[in-house]
């Protein structure tokens, strides 16, 4: 529904121009001026005889940040066609603007920009004006971050408009409105100081409760980006409660894709403080929403994470959540398809490899569990290629090599050399220079792997004994993390022992 807000005089007017439009009435309702205020959102437009037709920053993201004229001339076309723009229609408003070039240039780049058509900012226009101004230079940030190719992306030029942009606003809401893309452009440029600067500096000046609230939402994704291992507590304790703060502003203002999106964070950051419990509560919540609001693509990502905390609980000594975690993903794999969202489809593969060859059931069940474990392994394999994914490549095939150790001998007779096999094809990525600790985990896997091999102290056995000694060795001396230290320690102690019976045999 679009929320039309108009004088008391001038209602009759615009009802007649509604009606001259098929069902349009259905669509629009009608507010007068003065009995309640417009909200910051696409959906609300104000009009006015003398003033023109205005909106405010749309702070709710129903649209592109594409920013129109002040007061644009009320006339039925004019009006229809905002309207039609804001619900989609864009056919009619081509029909309607015939005769208005300027109108009909600013509503063909939202246009484009709403459908991901690469648009050049020299198609923008400028009367030059205070505001239009200040309009020229935010829309041209907003497609040069949002509508460039990858051939024709430029950081500096937007920046630069960016910059423009926030110097030329006309007060404290608009300024903060560039603010927050250029906040998110800097987030996903990886200058997350920068961007916590800019959104700390915006929010000091007087602003709608939405412009805080949006404001305050780019801040968490700032900090959440932040957080690395071990987890700074006091980062984590600040970010809980400005994400409190703005799930309490989304339910007030009955934004429940916003609410579920934000839950969703929630549950992350609640995963991070090891809040295992509450980390459900919230994902939980968000499943609710995005099912209640019929969201499927919302929904299946929630479930992923949803996957991702399970798993998660259970690898910390609680594997009765392997079948949570389980359900979870197979929910997830019924949007995030092979052929549509490749990557997510080969991530929720490598937690199910895993899972299904640690979740808890009886022996005779085992060795089904290991079948359909190799087939997600090699799924997550098929797109995790080691020229494309190094990174995630060595991950999973670490992964798959701990699983073939778990699997029953009766599937594979030759699983722990496959598993060899396979922490070897890890250690080729993980090069100390690059992935360190990586690379530590994955030769004291190969170690551990070893040592079931059935070594009993035969000279044929002096071979195996020299790689596991320098494996363990090199593994010792690459990083100073405690527990890769202490289980260096005790191979080291048991290869003493091997050394001892090797030498006594031979």
């Amino acid at each position: 529904m679009l929320f039309l807000y108009v004088p008391k005089e001038l209602i009759p007017e615009a009802e007649a121009q509604i009606r001259s439009e098929f069902r349009l009435e259905e669509w629009v309702q009608i507010v007068e001026t003065g009995s309640a205020n417009p909200l910051p959102s696409a959906l609300h437009i104000s009009a006015q005889r003398k003033e023109g037709i205005s909106h405010l920053p749309d702070w709710y993201n129903v649209m592109p940040p594409f920013l129109f004229p002040e007061g644009i001339v009320w006339t039925r076309e004019n009006l229809l066609a905002l309207i039609y723009t804001k619900l989609g229609n864009y056919e009619r408003v081509y029909e309607l603007l015939s005769n208005n070039s300027l109108l009909l240039n600013d509503i063909d780049v939202l246009n484009r920009l709403q459908n991901g058509v690469p648009v050049s900012p020299e198609v923008l226009t400028c009367d030059f004006s205070p505001f239009d101004e200040y309009r020229l230079y935010h829309n041209s940030a907003i497609l040069h971050h949002y509508a460039a190719t990858a051939d024709t992306f430029d950081p500096s030029r937007t920046r630069y408009f960016y910059q423009e942009a926030l110097n030329a606003a006309p007060d404290s809401e608009y300024h903060a409105f560039t603010a927050r893309h250029y906040a998110v452009f800097l987030l996903d440029s990886d200058l997350l100081e920068e961007a916590e600067v800019l959104i700390r500096e915006a929010l000091r000046f007087p602003l709608s409760s939405e412009g805080s609230t949006e404001l305050k939402s780019v801040l968490c994704q700032v900090w959440m980006k932040q957080l690395v291992l071990p987890y700074d507590p006091a980062l984590l304790e600040k970010l809980k409660q400005t994400l409190w703060e703005v799930l309490e502003e989304y339910q007030a203002q009955g934004r429940s894709a916003d609410e579920g999106l934000l839950l969703v964070d929630a549950a992350q950051v609640a995963n991070y403080s090891d809040s295992f419990a509450e980390s459900l509560g919230y994902i939980n919540k968000a499943l609710e929403i995005f099912r209640r609001e019929e969201m499927p693509e919302l929904l299946a990502q929630a479930q992923y994470r949803k996957g991702i905390l399970l798993y998660t609980w259970a690898k910390n000594g609680n594997p009765q959540f392997f079948r949570g975690a389980m359900e979870a993903f197979q929910e997830a794999l019924k949007v995030f398809s092979r052929e549509e969202t490749p990557e997510v489809f080969a991530d929720i593969h490598q937690y199910l490899g895993v899972i299904y060859s640690e979740i808890p059931d009886e022996v005779l069940k085992k060795s089904i569990w290991a079948g359909v474990s190799s087939a997600s392994f090699q799924e997550a394999l098929s797109f995790y290629r080691q020229d494309n994914y190094p990174y995630e490549y060595a991950m999973v095939c670490n992964n798959y090599a701990n699983a073939l150790t778990r699997y029953p001998q009766a599937v594979h007779s030759d699983n722990l050399k496959k598993a060899l096999g396979y922490y070897e094809e890890a250690l080729e990525v993980r090069t100390a220079e690059r992935w360190p600790l990586e690379r530590a985990v994955s030769l004291l896997n190969y170690v551990e792997t070893c040592w079931h091999l059935g070594l009993d102290g035969k000279s044929s056995d002096k071979a195996l004994y020299e790689d596991m000694l320098a494996k363990t060795k090199e593994a010792r001396h690459l990083t100073q993390d405690p527990h890769v230290q202490a289980e260096a320690d005790l191979h080291l102690e048991k290869l003493a022992l091997l050394r001892d019976t090797l030498a006594a045999e031979s």
